[in-house]
């Protein structure tokens, strides 16, 4: 099923495929796996949520139209009708990629924390990953700055990211996945998004700025923009409206 692509799947009802950033180009497990499920635990009570992931191995020169096609080979050898997506951060930039590039797989587009290209701060941030992971380096350490703007926060946060990286960790997958995002820009393919769309953003997210997501929402026909005030990157997902809000929207 999915075309050979990693998946996780749960509840019943018709099918909402999410798209999110892991890693390893493989199944979540352990604490990442509770806390994934977690979050989708209400969407599984109205769809059966097909969580899929990425291949390992793909070309370090693959880019984000690449990894949409990726997908949409899994979602159309698997679907027959056009499916809702829930895309999430990164996970949110492939779908916006898979809804422009192969419209007629996506019935509904929900979007979180995500918009149609990164922020300075969310590049700089990355480029910093995929910097110091291709040194051999650790690289999560680099995302400290897209959680929070105090400096000694991300002194903190840094150190705690350095242990969550693990010092056997092949970041490969991560590099190439991050990478394809920073080339990632899709302000003059808005228009191509068919999908009826919301997209769910924070005020104070530092990846993918409310400016940004507002840029988005004004070019794709029909979509709409909620933003919660106060929230951060992941807290926008992370919400309790989240799941209500989305939900109404999709249903």
């Amino acid at each position: 099923m999915l075309n050979g692509l990693p998946y996780l799947s749960a509840g019943s009802g018709p099918p909402l495929v999410v798209l999110l950033f892991t890693p390893q180009a493989a199944n979540p497990t352990g604490l990442a796996r509770w806390s994934t499920m977690r979050m989708l635990r209400r969407f599984t009570e109205h769809f059966t949520v097909y969580v899929v992931n990425r291949p390992p191995g793909l070309p370090s020169t693959t880019t984000m139209a690449d990894l949409a096609s990726v997908y949409a080979a899994g979602i159309g050898a698997t679907f027959e009708d056009r499916v809702p997506v829930l895309g999430i951060s990164t996970g949110g930039s492939i779908a916006l990629q898979l809804a422009a590039d192969h419209p007629g797989l996506v019935g509904r587009l929900v979007l979180g924390g995500t918009a149609c290209t990164l922020g300075p701060v969310g590049r700089r941030a990355q480029r910093g990953y995929i910097e110091r992971a291709r040194q051999g380096r650790r690289p999560s350490p680099a995302l400290a700055e897209v959680v929070t703007e105090s400096k000694v926060g991300r002194k903190l946060l840094g150190g705690l990211l350095w242990l969550s990286d693990g010092s056997r960790e092949d970041h490969t997958d991560a590099v190439t996945v991050l990478n394809a995002e920073d080339g990632f820009d899709l302000r003059g393919r808005l228009h191509d998004i068919k999908a009826p769309t919301l997209l769910i953003q924070g005020d104070k997210d530092l990846v993918y700025p409310v400016e940004l997501a507002r840029q988005t929402v004004d070019g794709i026909p029909e979509a709409r923009l909620v933003v919660y005030a106060g929230q951060s990157h992941s807290g926008t997902f992370n919400d309790k409206r989240f799941a209500a809000d989305a939900l109404a929207f999709l249903r």
